[in-house]
């Protein structure tokens, strides 16, 4: 814990109180956070809480012997990753021992009186009796009862809950300093969990969260709008970026993206009176992305409501931005088939999930069925969408001059529409009372399809694992067909939820279980594989290295009328980066400069349908970002410097001919 001793025993709960005093209990307390600060271990804690652990327990083994048993492991897990890493590790069980503080335990604690319930009453039935019980581990007292309301017996869990949970789990989380702030939205489109947010905010938003910033005593600091926000300062809206200390998870990826250093660490401690105001903004003000010039730019996402937030994903992961910004292109519409994998579990864990719905009731529909069908599962939903909108159009042709005039007018209208989900949402309620007024029994079918008058947006996502391997077939099938359908895969270069397996998407040369000594053949290149059927719309994309491409295919993929294809390359945990995925979005932009990754779109409506977005490589930056990760910096010690050197040429030479392939491709346009 941060908490100082003298403070401890003001700070406890009661029920923390009795409970050390009911067991005369020998009470111990570590600001590890602070050790791990100092020993350059981030807000890695475990080996640390480890070694003061065996200091308290010398009755296990003598506590020189844990210590040297624990360096040993330490050496074996953490080799992989370097020899700075290593000696990290160890100099922060050194400190385990020193940091220990005794505190002393009255046994007057007994006697507090405190609520021997863990739930705290919201009113959300739900939220109460089933997420609170199953987090206070009491799921074993669950009746059978809790999981046969309507809303759960089918196996669904319920929105909107996941940014109530308030985790509290990051040591430190940023701070915003106004008067840097340029307001270009960087820190909240990086930020993988939607935990801090930029508002626009006019005159009587502002007035209520000066009540609550008042409140809970923090400063609540505002500037006026830049130009970028057309219209803004006229109509007298203020800027604000707002983060949710209870929800971020101290991951520093906003601190990497912010391009003038208007985030800086702060302890979380400094920053919990913040948590209200986020509770009032996120939920209950305007996202107001009408001011913003080009809604398609870094602000104009960054004002969007997210409709996916708070997710279980590791600190600074690299998927979920991706996962994120759909939503807030699409997530009102959207329909996802995800595969299993780390979006599976990320977001679906009961009793949880990140998604939520807006002031409307719309949001994300979003289902898994197993890792080797996932494409076919929502080529399936993609029919059942395609079908039902046929089926509506069908009814609303053949009574044209069978119903009334006003509702003959609207059925035009929706049907010269198309596939304009806004025109569809315009006239959804007019459709809904001109049949239910209508005396024509034909039409009255339309009400049990009330749902889908608004078109759907299906996605189906997954990773390389899914992807490249397991569920290729499946995948390819959906690519050859003529179905509108888009594909998101979430390329980490390697099976991420189970451990870290090669799959055929990791690059020769990198270690990875099942490739121990370097995988000796090329990544599979998907993207030129799917081109080749020239009926699909293919992406590549990296988003540290170019938001507004990223942007841009996510927007041509979806409006594309057909199979498409984003392969969006996501820093992972398990490609061991040097500084971990604080850097995340700094990897994303070395990868694409060095030619390790290259961006492109190819949309077949185009009359040159492939576009390379990326700059010419700069070839001699790439063994620099190959010795960033411990995938393949690692690879010397297994094999030998001279072997890897020859492993490493590979790497290289294959993604120098992925990049001429796609140049030659690109050049043959213009012939």
């Amino acid at each position: 814990t941060t908490i100082p001793a003298e403070e401890i025993a003001d700070r406890l709960p009661n029920r923390m109180l009795a409970a050390l005093a009911d067991k005369k209990a020998n009470f111990y307390i570590i600001n590890a956070t602070k050790l791990a600060q100092e020993t350059h271990m981030g807000r890695h804690t475990n080996t640390i809480l480890q070694s003061a652990f065996f200091a308290l327990n010398e009755q296990i083994m003598p506590y020189e012997t844990s210590v040297e048993l624990m360096k040993d492991s330490a050496r074996h897990t953490y080799a992989r990753k370097g020899e700075d890493v290593v000696n990290n590790n160890c100099n922060a069980i050194d400190k385990g021992k020193e940091g220990l503080v005794k505190i002393d335990v009255d046994p007057a604690w007994s006697n507090l009186s405190y609520d021997k319930s863990l739930i705290v009453k919201t009113g959300d039935e739900y939220f109460d009796e089933n997420l609170q019980r199953i987090n206070a581990l009491e799921g074993y007292q669950m009746p059978v009862s809790s999981f046969l309301k309507p809303e759960v017996i089918d196996g669904s869990i319920p929105e909107n809950v996941s940014f109530r949970e308030k985790r509290n789990i990051a040591a430190q989380v940023p701070a915003w300093d106004a008067s840097k702030c340029i307001e270009c939205g960087q820190c909240a489109f990086a930020c993988p969990h939607a935990t801090i947010r930029p508002f626009l905010l006019n005159a009587e938003e502002v007035a209520k969260a000066e009540a609550i910033a008042a409140e809970n005593n923090v400063k609540f600091e505002t500037k006026e709008p830049t130009a970028v926000y057309k219209g803004a300062k006229e109509a007298g809206l203020v800027y604000r970026i707002q983060l949710s200390p209870a929800n971020c998870v101290g991951c520093g990826v906003c601190l990497t993206a912010c391009p003038v250093k208007a985030l800086s660490a702060a302890d979380v401690d400094t920053q919990q009176g913040e948590e209200p105001l986020a509770d009032y903004l996120y939920k209950e003000t305007e996202y107001k992305t009408q001011y913003v010039m080009n809604p398609n730019s870094v602000q104009g996402i960054s004002l969007m409501m997210p409709y996916f937030e708070v997710s279980g994903c590791c600190p600074g992961c690299g998927e979920a931005p991706y996962y994120r910004l759909a939503t807030q292109l699409f997530g009102k519409d959207m329909m996802v088939a995800n595969a299993t994998g780390c979006s599976m579990i990320y977001c679906s864990s009961t009793p949880s999930t990140p998604f939520v719905t807006d002031k409307d009731g719309n949001g994300v529909a979003w289902a898994n069925s197993l890792f080797e069908d996932n494409a076919e599962f929502g080529f399936g939903m993609a029919v059942s969408q395609a079908t039902k909108a046929a089926r509506i159009l069908r009814i609303m042709e053949e009574n044209l001059d069978k119903v009334e005039p006003e509702l003959k007018e609207v059925f035009e209208a929706y049907i010269a529409s198309g596939e304009d989900r806004d025109q569809h949402r315009a006239l959804k309620d007019k459709i809904v009372a001109g049949v239910k007024a209508s005396s024509n029994e034909a039409v009255k079918e339309l009400l049990d399809m009330e749902r889908d008058l608004v078109g759907k947006s299906v996605w189906i996502v997954g990773g390389d694992g899914w992807a490249y391997d397991i569920g290729y077939g499946g995948l390819d099938h959906v690519m050859a067909n003529n179905l509108n359908v888009n594909v998101l895969v979430l390329d980490t270069e390697v099976y991420s939820n189970t451990g870290g397996q090669s799959s055929k998407s990791s690059q020769a040369a990198s270690i990875a279980k099942f490739a121990a000594g370097g995988k000796a053949l090329a990544k599979k290149d998907l993207g030129q594989i799917v081109m080749e059927y020239g009926t699909a719309y293919v992406a590549s994309i990296s988003m540290g290295a170019n938001q507004l491409q990223t942007i841009k295919a996510f927007q041509e993929a979806e409006s594309y009328n057909g199979p498409s294809i984003i392969i969006a390359y996501c820093p992972c945990a398990e490609q061991g980066i040097k500084g971990g995925l604080v850097k995340a979005p700094i990897i994303q932009k070395n990868a694409v400069e060095c030619g390790y990754v290259t961006l492109y779109r190819y949309d077949p409506r185009n009359e040159k349908p492939l576009t390379i977005d990326s700059k010419e490589p700069k070839w001699d930056k790439f063994h620099d970002f190959l010795m960033n990760e411990a995938r393949y910096f690692n690879l010397p010690k297994l094999r030998g410097q001279e072997a890897a050197e020859a492993a490493f040429a590979k790497t290289l030479s294959d993604a120098q001919r992925r990049y001429t392939k796609l140049v030659q491709k690109a050049s043959l346009q213009d012939k």
